[in-house]
């Protein structure tokens, strides 16, 4: 019965912490982990899932974002009624563009008209995880629930970032906080709180009821979170959580370190800020990466350019240290580590590392070219970057505040195309 769930994925925001990587792009339109974009998780959930008829729905910076998904994500039979489709602001219901990630759906009622589904299935295109949307849109109807919201656990400390559900003992929703600094914690879990995945299931009649009135509140900032949920609340109306953390992951993926058969809690990241887009990336190189890459029982698509087999070259220098060498990292396709040593970092597709460098625990991003000996240290690296021969990056943070985004952290942020001199 998944024909009969319209899914809308939410990719218009501009990630205003996530600058500067958000400086010419979308934060769903990010590159991640070597050869992703941030919204490639979502789409591949959606995927996995039997979800078949998708709209996404643009308006920042759109522009890379659209050639991804027109180039990878072709996937679809429309003969079948099958569709990702791109839905970008068109001032539909008047002379404002999306004014927030509810008025984005009413501004698109109209797709609920013509393809007349059971549920309609919210999603954020900016976050990192898997799961089976199948089970929680199961969980819905079990429950009889007007809105099922998607919540995980995580720790109090991180509530200031993020959208903070109250729930009860009996899995209904209470009320809602936005960012809050003292938030309401988990009963039995006082340092834990439930936090919003950006992920509500709807009844289809509640959903136009709901968005129709919020339209007409002149108080509103149109927000799922902040305005439709305590709305429904105060109408009584069934509002359940479905938790994302009861939910087990099993691992059978090979070179994991984990037993085969062994059941874990799920990964789920939101990488609003360039800290925690840093840390998820660097989950994947881990030895024991709890986040699989490589789980064939849930591949994770993608657009890749064609590009040759990655490569290492070394001399017969080795004496003066001329080696090509990677440790812990993720290399892709088209890169060349010609003498240089790679240790705890991601390289994207066609980044050349040139003799005598070094980079450790880093990000590197397409097209990025590090001179010979230059040092580079706890950095990202955005595309179309060439490191000047000798240049040191993240070794000297005073030094790097003066050219570059450095985080409280200590990450040094190269933007896209940045001339170093």
């Amino acid at each position: 019965m998944m024909h009969k769930v319209l899914t809308f994925i939410m990719a218009g925001g501009k990630g205003e912490r996530l600058y500067p990587l958000t400086r010419d792009r979308t934060k769903p339109a990010v590159p991640f982990g070597g050869i992703y974009r941030i919204i490639d998780f979502t789409l591949s959930n959606c995927i996995n899932s039997g979800l078949r008829k998708i709209y996404v729905l643009t308006q920042y910076k759109s522009a890379s974002l659209q050639r991804h998904i027109r180039l990878g994500w072709n996937i679809l039979p429309s003969e079948l009624g099958q569709f990702i489709e791109i839905l970008p602001a068109q001032q539909r219901m008047g002379e404002t563009w999306y004014l927030g990630t509810a008025d984005a759906v009413y501004q698109n009622l109209y797709t609920l008209e013509i393809d007349q589904p059971d549920e309609v299935l919210i999603l954020a295109g900016d976050h990192v995880y898997k799961m089976n949307y199948f089970q929680m849109i199961d969980f819905h109807r079990q429950s009889n629930a007007d809105l099922t919201v998607g919540v995980v656990e995580v720790e109090k400390e991180k509530s200031s970032q993020l959208g903070v559900v109250e729930v009860d003992a009996m899995s209904m929703v209470r009320g809602f906080q936005e960012k809050p600094k003292d938030p309401r914690v988990i009963p039995d879990s006082p340092d834990k709180i439930y936090a919003s995945m950006g992920i509500y299931v709807f009844k289809h009649p509640i959903i136009e009821e709901e968005l129709q009135e919020d339209a007409r509140r002149g108080d509103s900032t149109h927000d799922f979170g902040k305005d439709i949920i305590p709305q429904m609340l105060k109408k009584s109306l069934r509002v359940v959580a479905y938790n994302f953390s009861r939910q087990t992951h099993q691992i059978m993926g090979k070179g994991t370190g984990i037993k085969e058969g062994e059941c874990l809690p799920p990964y789920w990241r939101d990488i609003g800020t360039i800290d925690a887009y840093y840390e998820a990336n660097m989950d994947l190189i881990k030895v024991e990466p709890i986040f699989d890459l490589y789980d064939k029982d849930w591949p994770i698509r993608t657009y890749q350019e064609q590009f040759p087999p990655m490569k290492t070259v070394h001399s017969q220098e080795e004496i003066a240290g001329r080696i090509g060498l990677v440790l812990d990292s993720i290399v892709s396709g088209g890169c060349v580590v010609s003498g240089g040593k790679i240790q705890r970092s991601i390289l994207s597709p066609n980044v050349r590392i040139n003799s005598y460098s070094e980079v450790y625990d880093s990000i590197l991003m397409e097209g990025v070219d590090v001179g010979r000996y230059a040092k580079i240290k706890r950095a990202i690296i955005d595309k179309d970057v060439r490191i000047p021969q000798g240049k040191v990056i993240g070794y000297d943070l005073k030094e790097d505040k003066k050219r570059f985004h450095v985080t409280e952290s200590g990450i040094v942020v190269v933007a896209k195309g940045t001339e170093i001199k």
